[in-house]
């Protein structure tokens, strides 16, 4: 079964009288352990498709399933439940609260899971830990770098352990040197089993997934996989020719 099964999905919107269709029966499955980037330009759907996967928006026809669960039917306190265990969103300008620590951010979520104090504590400080942030677990966002800032968001979105990581531009507010370190790290996160979906409009950013899908004018074009390019550079590094 596909951790991610969209079928047939289709998304419309009224401007007024007119009916705009921003997705055009889109289908895409995405398999556990996968890093997939969603590419297109301004305007061609990608944010809608992000929306719909990340269950922050309902499609207007079509099915979709997430780890098994059958979403469209579910109510909005369910879709809430289902959201917040299953999905670990990473956003561009990182949404940490500014007057919260590090720690107390990536505490957030699992409060509205309902971790225990001391549960949430060690499980915070355990993903700090494996991001390399533990030694600032108790600064605040203003007192860290835009890197430091989005490896503490990235430590949040892994804290509650869900079946995909989402992230929207996650190098977006970044510099280039920064925002490649941030790649490796989401390409480590992959290497160990996290299974994650990277929205994205630059190209460039898209080739560090294993799989690239690009959509324009509501539709999926193309579906390519990279992984045989990204073992072949890496055995060419490892070898140093």
């Amino acid at each position: 079964m596909s951790l991610i099964e969209l079928k047939d999905i289709v998304k419309q919107f009224k401007r007024g009288t007119e009916e705009l269709t921003i997705l055009r029966s889109v289908s895409l499955s995405v398999q556990k352990g996968e890093f997939i980037a969603i590419v297109g330009p301004s305007g061609s759907g990608k944010s809608t498709l992000m929306n719909t996967i990340g269950l922050l928006d309902m499609p207007t026809s079509g099915s979709y399933t997430l780890d098994g669960v059958v979403t469209e039917k579910l109510k909005d306190d369910q879709l809430a439940e289902v959201r917040n265990k299953k999905i670990g969103f990473i956003f561009q300008q990182f949404n940490l609260l500014p007057r919260l620590t590090a720690i107390e951010n990536v505490e957030l979520p699992m409060i509205y899971a309902g971790i225990s104090k001391k549960e949430r504590r060690a499980r915070g400080m355990q993903m700090l830990e494996k991001l390399g942030m533990g030694a600032r677990y108790d600064h605040r966002p203003s007192q860290l770098s835009g890197g430091q800032q989005q490896r503490v968001a990235i430590a949040r979105a892994l804290a509650i352990g869900p079946a995909i990581l989402l992230a929207d531009e996650p190098t977006g507010a970044l510099d280039s040197s920064t925002g490649q370190e941030v790649l490796e790290l989401m390409i480590e996160l992959n290497e160990t089993g996290n299974t994650i979906v990277l929205i994205t409009h630059d190209l460039h950013i898209a080739e560090n997934a294993k799989r690239v899908v690009t959509i324009r004018d509501g539709q999926i074009v193309s579906d390519k996989r990279n992984d045989l390019q990204r073992e072949m550079i890496r055995q060419v590094t490892e070898v140093g020719v």
